[in-house]
């Protein structure tokens, strides 16, 4: 017991270490052990329902996606894994909600049996939270609201399936799956068929849908809300600044994916032509909805027309809210980068929304934030193509795909080779974690300048 304790004691110093100097590596680290914890319980016989090993590259690609909340799989989800191998997805699924500053935080939590200065800072990074003293609790909340959300939604998918003729363990597996990946953005399914039969099951879809939305807003629009109704608070006057904009934002991609999908499906034979106008109102707005990280698809997204990949390209990228279970750059560094836009175009001084004055400093993050990411997309779709010899437009809407941790696919992903797979794992490990938080680990320390050189103004344009 005593020899127990003083390995705790030295686990504890070490990541209090490495947490000092450098919080970042000590999250990714984290997140990274995660994933070859993951990946170990996926290469074990019994994972599979052969009661065969699963390839290394299969079971270290699906633990990627799993943790990473993507949805890309190399392997049929629903017929290669075992009960065993499906409930580790889950768990991965579960335990990369979190978020990758959150996961580092209850290590810490875990080990030390305390939350420390530097784990509060972690997790205030995450949750973009400013009063360190709550971050304590802020974590158990973060559980406590996540997993009841999770159930929620699996209430609400529960009778569907029960009336679709399932055995009473099955509905309840199958609603508690789809409740958890729905809210995670993971895409990941159960079932063999998917949800291609329930094209246009309202019943089914419509709080798949919710999952998906509520998920992508993020930890800080969700715990904003319900605490400005605890303290008594309604109204729009008393959300935050980030909690309005991720919530229009997100509402306005939406709203034109749904559009968008429509007008350029609504005819297509492969896809929505056959459907009722009801069922193709749904699809529509199933298909606006899904490139917000979830990868979800109820029919085949190969099929849809070219013009199609392209938005779900953009919207793929964008992703979903900050500190939220979606990818992509996320939509509050979208709105940043128009709303500097708007005030260019006007000749304003600042940059100001729902009126407040964003700092400077955001907009440089944003823009780092948006080419790291093109960069990334860039050179592992040129890299892709050369190892594939697949054309452009189905090797980048798989590179985008995984970089935002949305899952959807063409459709190439399962035949890609070894090294197309070990690639887009790299690149769904990236996108999950962050570029800005990468970037951060990698950086040895912070440039501090004492002496700034005079400032001249380039030509622009």
């Amino acid at each position: 017991m005593a020899q127990v304790k003083r390995n705790l004691l030295g686990l504890r110093e070490l990541v209090d270490r490495v947490a000092r100097r450098s919080p970042a590596r000590l999250a990714l680290a984290v997140f990274l052990g995660v994933c070859v914890l993951v990946t170990l319980l996926l290469s074990a016989p019994w994972a599979t329902a052969s009661g065969h090993r699963a390839p290394f590259v299969d079971a270290l690609f699906t633990a990627v996606s799993a943790v990473c909340v993507t949805g890309l799989t190399v392997v049929d989800t629903a017929t290669y894994w075992s009960t065993w191998g499906l409930v580790s997805i889950l768990v991965a699924i579960k335990v990369g909600g979190f978020g990758v500053m959150t996961l580092a935080s209850i290590l810490g939590l875990a080990v030390s049996r305390r939350i420390g200065l530097t784990q509060r800072l972690l997790t205030a990074s995450e949750t973009r939270t400013d009063r360190l003293g709550e971050v304590g609790s802020l974590v158990r909340v973060v559980i406590v609201t996540t997993t009841t959300l999770e159930l929620v939604v699996a209430a609400m998918l529960l009778p569907r399936f029960l009336a679709l003729h399932e055995s009473v363990g099955t509905a309840v597996w199958h609603s508690v799956f789809y409740g958890v990946s729905a809210f995670n953005n993971a895409g990941f399914v159960p079932t063999s068929e998917g949800l291609t039969p329930h094209v246009g099951d309202w019943l089914l879809d419509l709080p798949i849908i919710l999952g998906v939305f509520v998920g992508a807003l993020g930890f800080p629009v969700v715990l904003n809300i319900m605490n400005t109704r605890r303290k008594g608070y309604r109204g729009w006057n008393r959300w935050s600044l980030h909690t309005k904009l991720t919530i229009v934002t997100s509402l306005a991609l939406v709203a034109l994916g749904w559009l968008l999908m429509a007008v350029l499906e609504w005819n297509n034979p492969a896809t929505f032509g056959p459907l009722p106008t009801n069922e193709k109102v749904l699809a529509s707005l199933f298909a606006g909805v899904m490139p917000r990280s979830a990868g979800f698809s109820a029919v085949d997204v190969g099929a849809m027309h070219e013009g199609t990949w392209v938005v779900t390209d953009a919207l793929m990228f964008v992703g979903g809210g900050s500190a939220s279970t979606g990818g992509g750059i996320k939509v509050t560094t979208l709105a940043v980068m128009l709303l500097a836009i708007r005030a260019e175009a006007r000749g304003d001084r600042d940059i100001e929304a729902f009126g407040r004055r964003i700092p400077s400093d955001t907009l440089r993050v944003a823009i780092a934030v948006v080419f790291l990411g093109a960069t990334a997309v860039l050179v592992t779709t040129i890299a892709l193509m050369e190892i594939t010899g697949l054309p452009l437009d189905r090797v980048l809407f798989e590179v985008i795909s995984a970089f935002a941790t949305c899952g959807l696919s063409t459709g190439i992903t399962a035949d890609l080779p070894d090294a197309g797979k070990y690639l887009l794992s790299a690149l769904m490990f990236v996108g999950r974690t962050g570029t800005m938080t990468f970037a951060a680990a990698l950086a040895l320390r912070d440039r501090r300048r004492i002496v700034r050189f005079p400032e001249e103004r380039p030509i622009i344009g």
